[in-house]
């Protein structure tokens, strides 16, 4: 595995409720690097089982000072988060900005669930990534690398849904030790598991309706759009979309639907594997349609095999879901109603949406091999948050890309000699100057 080059200090902020985070850290630490933590509730803690992390306890407004001390303290040169729209990391990739410092934005996979993001100084919205076919195309013709063949990983969802149980638990007992909390969720922890339990419970009365669906719909042979909810808590819809929810979501697009689809079609909208369960999108999408005249045109389904699913569909229409490059990999049509590394003409149909039910164009698959080839190389690694074997594979991945990033942790190292010079002349010139 290759080394992470000379030293570095890396400072650990949130991630998932998985214990990826503290396996990467003692890797980093084995390495002869200097590793420090900050815990803002319960669940951090829970999931940092390990001496030295720093717990902050102060309210938000104080948070931009504390780090920026903690920082010039401990010599960070590297940050190492999940989630560049979280409100403490948005801070931290402010000051690490201005000071030079590297930080490594880890996310879902754009390509799941073989693969987890890891861009640097941000993802999906603010990812580095082109925006232009051209350069794509540009990038894969002056590269030799070969097409990238992951190592199948499973995506470990029963071992997700009780890790985050786990880290809401802890969130909720331990909340009198960080009394200023602010939770980048809309949510109470007892709610959400209260949530939780209440769609775990209907489960197998989902899977069997969803896939009556799908069968009526492959028997009566009528055409269909796939609507893939996101999360309402997602950042991609607050920070990256101009919708208010996903209610706003199925409203619009069955608003449009209602006008322009082809009158013998179906909209199927399918509800987020990892949805709460808080909001009944069903019983939302039932007063919407009855409303439009569509009780007999909508179907809501809470499961149900996705990959079938986008290969029949007559195109998919998304916010800014990675759902959207899958129903891309099936050469499906689709359309993305908010900001995505994926809506790029020749990909997305860039025309509105009252057109897209008639027009629906195919994407380009030579570009989108290109796309593909180029984001695999530059922001994913092959592995998973949730399961042994996947974070085994994950870490390889990460250690050797982090060790690629490592001449932006020289150049942090180097910003903070210069610094630390600066303030030692500037003392000195003071005292002179006495």
């Amino acid at each position: 595995m290759v080394g992470l080059g000379a030293k570095r200090s890396f400072l650990f902020l949130q991630g998932l409720a998985t214990p990826f985070w503290v396996r990467l850290a003692r890797e980093v630490e084995n390495r002869g690097h200097s590793v420090h933590r900050i815990n803002f509730c319960g669940g951090d803690r829970i999931f940092w089982p390990r001496l030295g992390a720093v717990d902050y306890r102060g309210p938000f407004t104080q948070w931009r000072e504390f780090l920026g001390a903690f920082l010039h303290e401990t010599c960070v040169t590297d940050i190492v988060l999940f989630g560049d729209c979280r409100p403490y990391h948005r801070v931290a990739m402010d000051l690490a900005r201005s000071r030079g410092i590297a930080v490594h934005v880890f996310e879902e996979g754009y390509f799941r669930p073989e693969w987890i993001t890891l861009e640097r100084n941000g993802t999906n919205a603010y990812s580095s990534l082109p925006r232009d076919a051209a350069s794509f195309r540009a990038e894969l013709a002056k590269s030799d690398f070969p097409e990238e063949s992951p190592r199948p990983v499973s995506g470990g969802f029963s071992r997700r849904v009780r890790w985050e149980i786990l880290n809401q638990i802890g969130t909720l007992l331990l909340a009198p030790l960080y009394p200023h909390y602010r939770r980048h969720r809309a949510h109470h922890p007892l709610s959400e598991m209260t949530g939780w339990l209440k769609r775990l419970g209907k489960r197998p009365y989902e899977r069997r309706f969803a896939g009556r669906v799908a069968h009526y719909l492959a028997e009566a042979g009528r055409p269909y759009y796939l609507l893939p909810l996101q999360l309402e808590t997602d950042y991609q819809i607050r920070r990256h979309s101009p919708f208010r929810s996903m209610a706003n979501v199925m409203e619009v697009t069955m608003e449009s639907f209602a006008r322009k689809a082809p009158k013998n079609s179906v909209l199927v909208v399918k509800l987020h594997p990892l949805d709460n369960g808080l909001v009944n999108f069903r019983r939302q999408a039932i007063r919407i349609s009855r409303r439009l005249g569509l009780t007999d045109r909508v179907y809501v389904i809470d499961g149900g095999h996705l990959p079938t699913l986008l290969s029949r569909c007559q195109g998919v229409v998304v916010v800014n879901s990675t759902s959207g490059l899958s129903a891309l990999h099936h050469g499906r049509p689709v359309k993305a109603l908010g900001k995505a590394v994926f809506d790029i003409p020749g990909l997305t149909f860039q025309g509105s949406l009252d057109r897209f039910w008639q027009e629906k164009p195919r994407p380009d698959q030579d570009l989108f091999r290109a796309f593909r080839s180029v984001v695999l190389r530059r922001a994913q690694v092959n592995g998973s948050f949730f399961t042994e074997a996947g974070i085994a594979l994950a870490l390889e991945g990460v250690l050797d890309r982090m060790s690629v990033a490592s001449v932006a942790g020289q150049a942090a190292i180097l910003t903070r000699a210069k610094l630390d010079a600066a303030e030692m002349a500037a003392a000195k010139s003071a005292v002179l100057l006495r």
